[in-house]
């Protein structure tokens, strides 16, 4: 099983940004204990604060990966396009969050992608990338 973990804006902060809702180690340090827990399977991860970018990405291994856990930070609220990506690609994406969007702010109720993704993680913090994987495996 090949896996892709793609992160959005600000995700690159983690374990410096808000440790009380995203904790203190940073997504390097997180991904190295999913490798090892999660062995037999082939993860790998990309993060960039530039939509096109991860659109980009989301083409480049939309095709050949066996899943996709996207964490569109601030773009899942925003990007339409980042949401037709998903949608063009046959890989089968996941969303994930790390804080609980229906504790934020309003306009965080509201996610374009959800509905290109086949299902959300949402609110338990990096544990809900190693869910992701249980899910697909």
């Amino acid at each position: 099983m090949k896996i892709m973990i793609i992160n959005g804006p600000n995700l690159n902060l983690l374990g410096k940004r808000e440790p009380e809702v995203y904790g203190s180690s940073s997504f390097e340090e997180y991904f190295e204990g999913l490798k090892k827990a999660f062995h037999d399977v082939d993860l790998h991860y990309y993060q960039s604060n530039v939509e096109g970018e991860l659109i980009n990405k989301i083409h480049e291994v939309g095709f050949s990966f066996d899943a996709i856990l996207l964490n569109a930070g601030g773009y899942t609220h925003t990007s339409v396009a980042i949401s037709d990506a998903i949608a063009a690609v046959t890989t089968p994406t996941l969303e994930v969050h790390i804080s609980n969007i229906y504790k934020r702010e309003e306009f965080r109720h509201k996610s374009i992608i959800s509905k290109s993704c086949v299902g959300m993680i949402s609110g338990l913090g990096l544990k809900g990338y190693a869910l992701g994987i249980l899910y697909f495996q």
